[in-house]
Protein backbone atom coordinates (compact mmCIF):
# COMPACT_ATOMS: atom_id res chain seq x y z
CA UNK A 1 0.00 0.00 0.00
CA UNK A 2 1.60 3.57 -0.92
CA UNK A 3 2.35 5.53 1.38
CA UNK A 4 0.34 8.76 1.77
CA UNK A 5 2.02 12.04 2.57
CA UNK A 6 -0.05 12.60 5.74
CA UNK A 7 1.54 9.35 7.11
CA UNK A 8 4.78 10.17 6.23
CA UNK A 9 4.52 13.80 7.99
CA UNK A 10 3.18 11.71 11.08
CA UNK A 11 6.44 9.36 10.74
CA UNK A 12 8.73 11.96 10.96
CA UNK A 13 7.13 14.08 13.63
CA UNK A 14 7.35 10.73 15.94
CA UNK A 15 10.73 9.92 15.14
CA UNK A 16 11.88 13.42 15.84
CA UNK A 17 10.13 13.16 18.89
CA UNK A 18 12.20 10.14 20.18
CA UNK A 19 15.28 11.99 18.57
CA UNK A 20 14.43 15.11 20.68
CA UNK A 21 16.90 15.61 23.86
CA UNK A 22 15.31 15.23 26.89
CA UNK A 23 14.22 18.75 28.78
CA UNK A 24 16.68 20.51 31.00
CA UNK A 25 14.83 19.80 33.84
CA UNK A 26 14.68 15.67 33.01
CA UNK A 27 18.41 15.41 32.88
CA UNK A 28 20.90 15.04 36.11
CA UNK A 29 23.11 17.97 37.23
CA UNK A 30 26.78 16.53 37.11
CA UNK A 31 27.91 16.91 40.98
CA UNK A 32 30.58 19.91 41.66
CA UNK A 33 33.38 18.15 43.58
CA UNK A 34 33.83 20.28 47.00
CA UNK A 35 37.02 20.61 48.71
CA UNK A 36 37.54 22.33 52.07
CA UNK A 37 41.00 23.47 52.22
CA UNK A 38 41.50 24.19 56.23
CA UNK A 39 44.19 27.10 56.55
CA UNK A 40 45.61 27.91 60.31
CA UNK A 41 44.83 32.09 59.29
CA UNK A 42 42.77 34.27 56.70
CA UNK A 43 45.65 36.77 57.50
CA UNK A 44 45.76 38.77 53.55
CA UNK A 45 49.60 38.05 53.83
CA UNK A 46 48.99 34.43 53.03
CA UNK A 47 46.65 34.64 49.85
CA UNK A 48 49.57 34.56 47.89
CA UNK A 49 49.68 30.73 48.98
CA UNK A 50 45.89 30.39 48.07
CA UNK A 51 46.12 31.78 44.90
CA UNK A 52 49.35 29.21 44.11
CA UNK A 53 46.86 26.52 44.75
CA UNK A 54 44.58 27.63 42.73
CA UNK A 55 46.98 28.10 40.04
CA UNK A 56 47.48 24.84 40.24
CA UNK A 57 43.78 23.68 39.97
CA UNK A 58 43.41 26.03 37.01
CA UNK A 59 46.13 24.36 35.02
CA UNK A 60 44.65 20.97 35.62
CA UNK A 61 41.34 22.44 34.30
CA UNK A 62 39.59 23.08 37.49
CA UNK A 63 37.68 26.67 37.70
CA UNK A 64 35.94 27.64 40.93
CA UNK A 65 32.90 28.40 41.10
CA UNK A 66 32.07 25.91 37.74
CA UNK A 67 33.63 22.69 38.49
CA UNK A 68 35.13 22.66 41.92
CA UNK A 69 33.75 24.46 45.02
CA UNK A 70 36.07 25.37 47.73
CA UNK A 71 35.43 26.07 51.81
CA UNK A 72 38.00 27.75 53.67
CA UNK A 73 37.43 27.23 56.95
CA UNK A 74 40.50 29.06 59.20
CA UNK A 75 41.57 28.90 62.87
CA UNK A 76 43.58 26.93 64.89
CA UNK A 77 41.96 27.62 68.08
CA UNK A 78 38.99 25.30 66.99
CA UNK A 79 40.24 22.96 64.83
CA UNK A 80 38.31 19.56 65.52
CA UNK A 81 34.88 21.34 65.37
CA UNK A 82 36.30 22.72 61.80
CA UNK A 83 37.09 19.21 60.79
CA UNK A 84 33.64 18.63 61.96
CA UNK A 85 31.90 21.03 60.01
CA UNK A 86 33.55 19.91 56.79
CA UNK A 87 32.66 16.60 57.52
CA UNK A 88 29.36 17.50 58.05
CA UNK A 89 29.56 20.18 55.13
CA UNK A 90 30.23 15.79 53.03
CA UNK A 91 33.06 17.83 50.72
CA UNK A 92 35.00 14.97 48.59
CA UNK A 93 38.65 16.03 50.20
CA UNK A 94 40.01 17.98 52.69
CA UNK A 95 43.08 19.97 52.35
CA UNK A 96 45.25 20.49 55.89
CA UNK A 97 47.84 23.12 56.10
CA UNK A 98 50.37 22.34 58.56
CA UNK A 99 51.29 19.74 61.38
CA UNK A 100 48.67 20.65 63.76
CA UNK A 101 45.71 21.06 61.39
CA UNK A 102 46.73 17.43 59.80
CA UNK A 103 46.71 15.73 62.56
CA UNK A 104 43.12 17.56 63.96
CA UNK A 105 42.43 15.82 60.61
CA UNK A 106 43.80 12.78 60.84
CA UNK A 107 42.53 12.41 64.27
CA UNK A 108 38.69 12.79 63.13
CA UNK A 109 38.58 9.15 61.62
CA UNK A 110 36.58 10.46 58.37
CA UNK A 111 36.64 8.51 55.59
CA UNK A 112 37.23 11.79 53.47
CA UNK A 113 40.59 11.71 51.86
CA UNK A 114 43.12 14.38 53.45
CA UNK A 115 45.61 15.92 51.04
CA UNK A 116 48.34 17.84 53.68
CA UNK A 117 50.57 20.28 52.80
CA UNK A 118 53.76 20.58 54.90
CA UNK A 119 51.84 18.69 56.95
CA UNK A 120 54.49 17.05 59.29
CA UNK A 121 58.74 16.88 59.22
CA UNK A 122 57.90 12.91 59.99
CA UNK A 123 54.41 11.67 59.55
CA UNK A 124 55.64 8.20 59.62
CA UNK A 125 57.47 8.76 63.14
CA UNK A 126 54.13 10.70 64.08
CA UNK A 127 51.90 7.65 63.00
CA UNK A 128 49.80 9.44 60.42
CA UNK A 129 50.90 7.28 57.47
CA UNK A 130 52.22 3.98 57.15
CA UNK A 131 55.36 4.93 54.87
CA UNK A 132 56.26 7.67 52.22
CA UNK A 133 55.81 4.99 49.34
CA UNK A 134 52.39 3.75 50.58
CA UNK A 135 50.49 5.80 53.11
CA UNK A 136 47.97 3.64 53.37
CA UNK A 137 44.43 5.24 54.98
CA UNK A 138 42.99 8.41 53.76
CA UNK A 139 46.09 10.82 54.36
CA UNK A 140 48.66 11.67 51.54
CA UNK A 141 49.89 14.95 50.14
CA UNK A 142 53.46 16.46 51.32
CA UNK A 143 55.57 17.02 54.55
CA UNK A 144 57.38 19.69 55.91
CA UNK A 145 61.24 18.70 56.52
CA UNK A 146 62.25 17.28 60.01
CA UNK A 147 63.87 20.49 61.83
CA UNK A 148 66.09 18.40 62.91
CA UNK A 149 67.78 17.78 58.95
CA UNK A 150 68.39 21.31 58.17
CA UNK A 151 68.16 23.45 61.56
CA UNK A 152 72.21 22.91 61.26
CA UNK A 153 72.63 24.18 58.12
CA UNK A 154 71.08 27.83 59.28
CA UNK A 155 73.17 27.58 62.52
CA UNK A 156 75.85 27.03 59.98
CA UNK A 157 74.81 30.39 57.46
CA UNK A 158 74.73 32.09 60.59
CA UNK A 159 78.00 31.40 62.18
CA UNK A 160 79.51 31.77 58.37
CA UNK A 161 77.98 35.46 58.63
CA UNK A 162 78.40 36.16 62.01
CA UNK A 163 81.70 33.92 62.84
CA UNK A 164 82.08 35.68 66.58
CA UNK A 165 78.26 34.44 67.80
CA UNK A 166 78.52 31.93 70.44
CA UNK A 167 74.91 32.30 71.59
CA UNK A 168 71.90 31.81 69.13
CA UNK A 169 68.11 32.34 70.35
CA UNK A 170 65.76 29.77 68.81
CA UNK A 171 62.30 31.11 69.13
CA UNK A 172 59.51 28.51 68.55
CA UNK A 173 55.90 28.01 68.28
CA UNK A 174 54.48 25.91 71.36
CA UNK A 175 51.68 24.26 69.23
CA UNK A 176 54.67 23.00 66.60
CA UNK A 177 57.11 21.62 68.58
CA UNK A 178 55.11 20.15 72.03
CA UNK A 179 58.74 18.40 72.82
CA UNK A 180 61.07 21.27 73.15
CA UNK A 181 64.03 22.53 71.15
CA UNK A 182 66.48 19.83 72.62
CA UNK A 183 66.52 17.04 69.59
CA UNK A 184 68.61 20.76 68.24
CA UNK A 185 71.65 21.16 70.60
CA UNK A 186 73.90 18.36 69.07
CA UNK A 187 74.05 20.81 66.22
CA UNK A 188 74.79 24.07 68.32
CA UNK A 189 77.15 21.58 70.28
CA UNK A 190 79.33 21.31 66.73
CA UNK A 191 79.40 24.31 66.27
CA UNK A 192 79.99 25.61 69.55
CA UNK A 193 77.22 27.66 69.62
CA UNK A 194 74.69 27.72 73.13
CA UNK A 195 71.25 27.65 72.46
CA UNK A 196 68.65 29.87 74.11
CA UNK A 197 64.91 28.36 73.24
CA UNK A 198 61.89 30.74 73.90
CA UNK A 199 58.87 29.60 73.26
CA UNK A 200 56.16 31.68 72.46
CA UNK A 201 51.70 30.92 72.33
CA UNK A 202 50.42 33.77 70.61
CA UNK A 203 51.73 36.85 68.96
CA UNK A 204 50.92 39.16 71.32
CA UNK A 205 54.11 37.45 73.09
CA UNK A 206 56.58 38.24 70.37
CA UNK A 207 57.41 41.33 71.70
CA UNK A 208 58.33 40.29 75.41
CA UNK A 209 60.11 36.96 73.78
CA UNK A 210 62.94 39.68 71.49
CA UNK A 211 63.28 41.34 75.09
CA UNK A 212 64.23 38.32 76.62
CA UNK A 213 66.73 37.50 74.03
CA UNK A 214 68.19 41.01 74.22
CA UNK A 215 68.52 40.41 78.36
CA UNK A 216 69.82 36.64 77.36
CA UNK A 217 72.98 38.42 75.35
CA UNK A 218 72.14 36.47 72.17
CA UNK A 219 74.14 36.94 68.83
CA UNK A 220 71.49 36.37 66.50
CA UNK A 221 68.05 34.48 66.14
CA UNK A 222 66.67 31.31 64.59
CA UNK A 223 63.16 31.59 64.00
CA UNK A 224 61.35 27.99 63.07
CA UNK A 225 58.51 27.62 60.80
CA UNK A 226 54.89 27.29 62.10
CA UNK A 227 51.66 29.10 60.52
CA UNK A 228 51.44 31.81 63.35
CA UNK A 229 55.17 32.71 63.44
CA UNK A 230 54.99 32.87 59.39
CA UNK A 231 51.69 34.87 60.06
CA UNK A 232 53.78 37.31 61.97
CA UNK A 233 56.85 37.27 59.59
CA UNK A 234 56.55 40.93 59.59
CA UNK A 235 56.75 41.39 62.74
CA UNK A 236 59.43 39.09 63.76
CA UNK A 237 61.40 40.91 61.10
CA UNK A 238 60.83 44.59 62.78
CA UNK A 239 61.53 43.15 65.87
CA UNK A 240 65.29 41.34 64.50
CA UNK A 241 65.93 44.50 63.27
CA UNK A 242 65.09 46.86 66.26
CA UNK A 243 67.27 44.48 68.24
CA UNK A 244 70.43 44.60 65.66
CA UNK A 245 70.08 40.61 65.43
CA UNK A 246 70.86 38.78 62.44
CA UNK A 247 67.46 36.13 61.87
CA UNK A 248 67.20 33.49 59.78
CA UNK A 249 63.81 31.70 59.08
CA UNK A 250 62.48 28.98 56.85
CA UNK A 251 60.58 30.29 53.85
CA UNK A 252 61.64 32.96 51.36
CA UNK A 253 58.85 35.12 52.92
CA UNK A 254 60.99 36.35 55.59
CA UNK A 255 63.31 37.57 53.43
CA UNK A 256 61.02 39.62 51.68
CA UNK A 257 59.17 40.73 54.45
CA UNK A 258 62.66 42.66 56.11
CA UNK A 259 64.73 39.71 57.86
CA UNK A 260 68.53 39.02 57.20
CA UNK A 261 68.03 35.56 55.21
CA UNK A 262 66.15 32.35 55.06
CA UNK A 263 66.90 28.67 54.02
CA UNK A 264 63.95 26.02 52.94
CA UNK A 265 62.02 24.56 50.75
CA UNK A 266 59.32 26.51 48.52
CA UNK A 267 55.83 26.85 49.88
CA UNK A 268 54.30 28.15 46.84
CA UNK A 269 55.93 25.08 44.92
CA UNK A 270 54.23 23.11 47.92
CA UNK A 271 50.90 24.42 47.59
CA UNK A 272 50.69 24.55 43.70
CA UNK A 273 51.76 20.88 44.03
CA UNK A 274 48.63 19.60 46.45
CA UNK A 275 46.48 20.49 43.04
CA UNK A 276 47.70 17.62 41.66
CA UNK A 277 46.97 15.28 44.40
CA UNK A 278 43.29 16.81 44.58
CA UNK A 279 42.94 15.86 41.11
CA UNK A 280 44.15 12.61 41.17
CA UNK A 281 41.64 11.33 44.08
CA UNK A 282 38.52 13.27 42.68
CA UNK A 283 39.38 11.25 39.98
CA UNK A 284 39.43 7.96 41.28
CA UNK A 285 43.01 7.00 43.11
CA UNK A 286 42.92 6.72 46.34
CA UNK A 287 45.32 8.24 49.37
CA UNK A 288 46.48 5.06 50.15
CA UNK A 289 48.29 4.36 47.03
CA UNK A 290 49.74 7.60 46.17
CA UNK A 291 52.85 8.29 47.80
CA UNK A 292 53.50 11.03 49.94
CA UNK A 293 56.13 13.34 48.74
CA UNK A 294 59.01 15.40 50.44
CA UNK A 295 60.54 18.52 49.40
CA UNK A 296 63.81 18.47 47.22
CA UNK A 297 64.45 21.99 46.30
CA UNK A 298 65.49 24.28 48.89
CA UNK A 299 66.51 28.27 48.34
CA UNK A 300 68.57 30.58 50.04
CA UNK A 301 67.37 33.99 50.17
CA UNK A 302 69.36 37.07 50.98
CA UNK A 303 68.18 40.33 52.11
CA UNK A 304 71.20 42.88 51.64
CA UNK A 305 69.03 46.29 52.29
CA UNK A 306 68.46 44.53 55.98
CA UNK A 307 71.99 43.21 55.97
CA UNK A 308 73.30 46.78 55.57
CA UNK A 309 70.89 48.40 58.07
CA UNK A 310 72.75 46.01 61.00
CA UNK A 311 76.22 46.99 59.69
CA UNK A 312 77.18 43.09 58.26
CA UNK A 313 78.97 42.47 55.39
CA UNK A 314 77.66 38.88 53.83
CA UNK A 315 80.50 36.74 52.57
CA UNK A 316 81.17 36.59 49.09
CA UNK A 317 81.12 32.09 50.11
CA UNK A 318 77.05 32.82 50.77
CA UNK A 319 75.88 35.42 48.33
CA UNK A 320 77.32 32.89 45.69
CA UNK A 321 75.09 30.45 46.75
CA UNK A 322 71.87 32.81 47.09
CA UNK A 323 68.71 31.69 44.84
CA UNK A 324 68.05 35.30 45.40
CA UNK A 325 69.92 38.31 47.28
CA UNK A 326 67.01 41.11 47.87
CA UNK A 327 68.65 44.38 47.66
Amino acid sequence: MPRTPEIGIALALALGVLAAPLPAQAQRPAKVPRAGIIVPTASPLNQHLIEAFRQGLRELGYIEGQNIAMEFPYGTERLPQLVEELINLKVDIIISVGPPVTRAAKKAGSSIPIVMIAGSGDPVAEALIASLARPGGTLTGLTAVPLELYFDKRLELLKETVPKISRVAVLWDQSMRPIGTRPLEPAGASLKIQLRELEVRSPSELEGAFKSIAREGAGAVLILESPMLFTYRTRLAELALKGRLPAISVFREFAEAGGLMTYGPSLIDQWRRAATYVDKILRGAKPADLPVEQPTRFELVINLKTANALGLTIPRSILIRADQVIQ
